[in-house]
């Protein structure tokens, strides 16, 4: 199996991001407040943080087809963007409005804003030369 150049530039973030997000929705999932200031105390709030698991784990199925299909790419790094751009610039807000949160959720903002703006110059690229 040959992986050219082109193929790490197109879809690293991908991995990178299935290999964040993945364990994360697991913590989430199951146990939070093991990683993270929250405490869970009522079905519905375990429901919902469930909820996001599944989500989480689903758009990270869609990014591993992008990585291994390349039918899936586009699809991939649009979810990818829409995604990491979401959750940083989500979370960006939150800082302005409600303050600095602790650590990790700080890399967390730099890391999906930057993951985010990388997919995004992907998939600008992957555009212009499916488009020439």
């Amino acid at each position: 199996m040959n992986i050219s150049n082109t193929d790490i530039i197109n879809k690293i973030h991908l991995v990178i991001s299935v290999c964040i997000v993945v364990p994360v929705s697991l913590v989430y999932g199951f146990n939070p407040s093991s990683q993270f200031d929250i405490h869970l105390n009522t079905i519905d709030e375990h429901n919902f943080f469930k909820a996001i698991m599944g989500l989480y784990l689903g758009v990270s199925v869609l990014w591993v087809l992008g990585v291994f299909k390349a039918n899936y790419l586009k699809i991939a790094l649009i979810t990818n963007v829409v995604f990491m751009l979401g959750l940083g610039l989500g979370r960006l807000l939150s800082i302005i409005i409600d303050g600095t949160p602790t650590l990790g959720y700080q890399f967390g903002t730099i890391a999906e804003l930057f993951l985010g703006c990388y997919g995004f110059w992907v998939l600008l690229r992957h555009q212009n030369t499916t488009n020439t």
